[in-house]
């Protein structure tokens, strides 16, 4: 019997994946509590440890998702701690900086590849809106598909914007991560670079069949929105436990 699909939020946007026998890392900042200045001058970040050591997050590692190089996604520990010979897959606009960090076997994707069985397609996104857009830069989402395995759509850090929509109805995922920090600059407070709680409701009502995993909250001082925001607002609308789920650091969600 094949060990079932899971989806641990390790913290932040790193996730564990486990799928299709394989052991995926996605976005990983790996760096101690309060390692860099405050973004919104709250609290110097990240705000919390990560939930286990560097070592097991790490431990057996089959392939590794970049959605983009801000540091919240892929910091400088993961770049001294991960094998520069370890399978990693990025988006074009990242491609030369995977190439100066010496990551041998990165593959920069530009719509889909099919590795170990697992088909990945890569998504768009939009990193804010406005002028904040345009300092932001690119950023890319990804899709999992794999027979006999719950389809995954790893939104990115994005806004709820149309080709996220359109990117649910053309992949129908089983699952849908967001991002959901509502994180926004000061002086910029009222363009957030990531879905807030409203935007998440947006996405939840054209989700289809999908469950949503929200993560991306509670770790950095400029996301405003937070695991309890996002419920209480999901309650308002009755969106149950069921269909909209928050996990803790450290969490595991059986797919």
């Amino acid at each position: 019997m094949a060990t079932r699909a899971s989806i641990q939020l390790v913290r932040n946007a790193t996730l564990v994946i486990n799928y299709a026998g394989k052991k995926i890392l996605v976005d990983p900042m790996l760096m101690p509590k309060d390692s860099f200045d405050p973004l919104a001058g709250k609290a110097r970040n990240p705000m919390v440890d990560l939930p286990s050591s560097i070592e097991e997050i790490v431990k057996d590692v089959d392939l590794v998702l970049v959605t983009h190089t801000h540091p919240d996604h892929f910091d400088t520990v993961a770049i001294q701690t991960l094998s520069k010979s370890i399978k990693l897959i990025n988006q074009p606009a990242d491609e030369e900086y995977f190439r100066k960090e010496s990551f041998i076997n990165s593959e920069t994707l530009q719509d889909s590849t099919v590795w170990n069985g697992i088909t990945i397609h890569r998504t768009g996104g939009e990193h804010g809106s406005g002028e904040i857009l345009k300092q932001m830069g690119t950023v890319s989402g990804f899709v999992l598909k794999a027979e006999s395995q719950p389809t995954i759509y790893i939104a990115g850090d994005t806004i709820w914007i149309d080709e996220v929509e359109q990117a649910i109805k053309k992949y129908r995922p089983d699952y849908i991560v967001t991002n959901s920090g509502g994180a926004a600059f000061p002086g910029f407070e009222a363009t957030p670079i990531l879905k807030d709680e409203e935007q998440t409701m947006s996405l939840i009502q054209e989700s289809g069949e999908a469950k949503v995993i929200a993560v991306h909250m509670d770790a950095l001082d400029h996301c405003r929105t937070t695991r309890n925001s996002l419920r209480e607002k999901a309650n308002e609308l009755n969106i149950g436990e069921n269909k909209l789920l928050i996990p803790q650091d450290g969490e595991v969600i059986v797919l």
